[in-house]
């Protein structure tokens, strides 16, 4: 029998790409029992951990990619392993060398598109500000209210720019002095990150600081989670603090001042989806969940997996540029539990979470029988 010996040089690499964490695990196998993946299949969380400390880690293997960064682990470790900053420094060490299973290879085209264009999608950055067509929309200015970020998702995707356009149309009926920056908006460079390419995410996240601190931007609302999370807790790794206001916080702030408020009853039994970036990762649950009892007509009902404990979709930790088998998508899961809860409606606040569960409802039965909705379109709906 061979006898496998700690291979000290990559265990010193993962840990001087940020997985300093892995020796404090104890091996009590809480993040297996808690991982999303165990739902839909077979994953071990906690062998990958072992591996990274004894430096045993195979960096061609699939399971370096399958985490979703939701969070759930980290949270429930007793030796406060994290879990995440370990998974982001195995996929560092495998993009330093190219190294890329099948299912994980479409990550290579959407970091050369985010670095020529600006977005994933390899779509020319002059269309970046499309959506906002005929909307009165401005372009933000020194001294604006606030600047509105619709992130890469909401700009390019046909489905989320019905999104970016219900913003527009509720910043505008609250009077909301607000701009955008069009074709000087770039990826927040949060997935790329994640999936470990840190030069594109530097280069990204450089960029956009240049072009808000040239602006003289204070205040920035978005509508992504994952927006949310990296200006508001990476950016300022770069040494800067803007003021940064997730959509669902700022409906609420509307509302509170009196320059929001709902007309129009929205007869419909809905649900709400707690995305990972907003809920777990940042502690945003009240915010959407008051906003919708302010809509008139809603019948908020809960799904047993909600808030701190909400079930992921799938899509984080650029999960949401890779290859997942059918039979394997979270999403499906989460989509079950809304239509057996009875909700005519899911709603979200992450574009995201909206594409995983619009295409679980086009594959699924039951999902015909249910609509995928940002918070924004609901209020718009209702104005």
């Amino acid at each position: 029998m061979e006898t496998l010996v700690p291979l000290k040089e990559i265990a010193d690499a993962i840990k001087l790409n940020g997985g300093v964490t892995a020796d404090l695990c104890y091996q009590c196998g809480t993040c297996d029992v808690v991982c999303p993946w165990n739902r839909v299949s077979r994953f071990s969380m906690r062998k990958i951990v072992r591996q990274a400390a004894l430096g045993l880690t195979e960096i061609e293997s699939e399971d370096i990619w399958r985490c979703t960064t939701c969070g759930t682990c980290p949270q429930r470790c007793p030796r406060g392993v994290n879990q995440i900053e370990l998974g982001r420094s195995l996929r560092r060490i495998a993009t330093e060398y190219g190294v890329f299973p099948d299912s994980v290879t479409p990550i290579v085209t959407v970091a050369g598109s985010l670095m020529s264009e600006g977005n994933p999608f390899d779509l020319a950055r002059g269309k970046r500000a499309e959506w906002a067509q005929g909307l009165g929309v401005r372009q933000f200015k020194e001294g604006m209210e606030i600047l509105y970020l619709p992130g890469c998702y909401l700009a390019y995707d046909p489905r989320m720019k019905k999104v970016a356009v219900a913003t527009a149309k509720i910043l505008n009926a609250a009077g909301v002095d607000y701009g955008i920056l069009g074709d000087k908006e770039s990826c927040c460079g949060e997935s790329i990150r994640k999936a470990g390419n840190e030069e594109a995410f530097r280069h990204l996240a450089k960029s956009n600081i240049k072009n808000l601190i040239e602006a003289g931007v204070k205040k920035i609302l978005v509508s992504s989670p994952h927006c949310y999370h990296t200006y508001k807790n990476e950016y300022p790794e770069f040494g800067v603090h803007f003021e940064i206001v997730h959509i669902s916080q700022y409906l609420k702030q509307l509302m509170q001042e009196g320059r929001l408020q709902p007309k129009q009853e929205y007869v419909r039994k809905i649900t709400y989806h707690d995305p990972c970036y907003l809920g777990r990762h940042n502690g945003v649950f009240d915010a959407p969940r008051e906003v919708l009892n302010k809509v008139l007509g809603t019948e908020l009902n809960e799904l047993a997996e909600r808030r701190e404990n909400s079930f992921c979709c799938g899509g984080g930790g650029g999960r949401i540029w890779m290859e997942t088998p059918k039979e394997e998508r979270f999403s499906d899961v989460r989509l079950r539990q809304a239509v057996d809860l009875g909700a005519e409606v899911l709603v979200t606040a992450c574009p995201y979470c909206i594409t995983n569960f619009t295409d679980s409802s086009l594959r699924l039965d039951q999902g015909q029988a249910i609509e995928v909705k940002d918070i924004t379109e609901v209020v718009a709906e209702s104005l």
